[in-house]
């Protein structure tokens, strides 16, 4: 399976401040990549590089083998772009956007109501086609935007936050919809500042700060980086700091204290729960509950970074 979105030393500055910073990316054919960061760190930038609506002052990038610059044509023939805002025309029906879109496609207006009505078939949608789409809900109006973005039935499809306010309903209505696209061989560079968005789509993570990239890896894969969870709840107080002893003794480290609660983080499979319930055991300390889970991406964030808070 080759890569079909390349990008090798990709650097772009506005100012004294460095957007991109040698960014490297590569995403095979068919998969989901998903570029996480906070707001600032890069992710609009790179896409815009890679969907030729901004130039790279360093570095280069190819999509299906066509570089970004040199060949911007032919990239823009093999993409679709849907950005953080819906870009169709509320004052239209769904139909009627999509019909004139295929047409500024150059598509005939026989091709362009075919492509119209398969499109709006295909993700849900025809049932209200030909009601405006000032009267459609935010989830919907942002399916039609990837819908316009399909009209050429491109082989590459950029997503810059496409979720962005939308409700969980909503939300999941365009996952369902990203992941049937890939499921069809669509292969899908996705921006977001969801974590949990990432874990659910994505084939691939790469994390970026300040223009960097800081991870790379499947979702599996990161968690692993930041290591396991240990939770044991105490049946007293009185049995707080033998509980920190024994729980450091297991290779135990980042401890934390709450109420009767002990936690901390080990190396990923290092531990199971009927050692660490053992040992507890052995040493009288009781316990009320104890479990070992893996981190969610939200907290491999804040490990690999050391920042205080969310990417929300």
């Amino acid at each position: 399976m080759g890569s079909v979105i390349e990008a090798a030393g990709l650097g772009r500055g506005y100012g004294e401040v460095r957007a991109l910073d040698s960014l490297d990316l590569s995403v095979a054919e068919g998969t989901v990549c998903a570029l996480l960061g906070p707001n600032g760190a890069g992710k609009t930038t790179a896409i815009r590089i890679l969907a030729t609506l901004a130039r790279p002052d360093s570095g280069s990038a190819r999509i299906c083998g066509f570089d970004v610059v040199e060949q911007a044509q032919q990239v823009r023939q093999n993409i679709g772009l849907a950005g953080q805002h819906a870009a169709v025309d509320d004052a239209l029906t769904g139909r009627d956007n999509l019909f004139i879109l295929g047409q500024m496609h150059h598509l005939s207006r026989r091709a362009a109501r075919a492509r119209a009505a398969e499109l709006l078939e295909q993700l849900g949608l025809a049932e209200a086609a030909d009601r405006l789409v000032k009267t459609w809900s935010g989830g919907m109006r942002r399916r039609l935007d990837l819908i316009a973005s399909l009209i050429t039935r491109p082989p590459v499809l950029f997503l810059d936050e496409p979720t962005t306010g939308l409700d969980p309903r909503s939300r999941d209505e365009i996952h369902s919809t990203v992941s049937n696209l890939a499921a069809a061989g669509t292969t899908v560079l996705l921006t977001t500042q969801y974590l949990e968005e990432a874990d659910r789509l994505a084939d691939d993570v790469v994390i970026i700060d300040a223009g960097r990239e800081i991870a790379h890896g499947t979702p599996p894969q990161l968690k692993d980086l930041a290591g396991s969870r240990v939770e044991v709840l105490l049946a007293s107080a009185e049995q707080l700091n033998p509980a920190q002893e024994a729980v450091r003794s297991l290779g135990g480290q980042d401890l934390a204290v709450q109420d009767n609660r002990v936690s901390a983080t080990v190396p990923t499979g290092s531990l199971t729960l009927p050692r660490l319930v053992r040992h507890l055991d052995e040493l009288g300390i009781p316990v009320q509950d104890a479990g070992i889970r893996r981190p969610t991406l939200d907290e491999v964030f804040l490990k690999l970074t050391a920042r205080e808070g969310s990417l929300r």
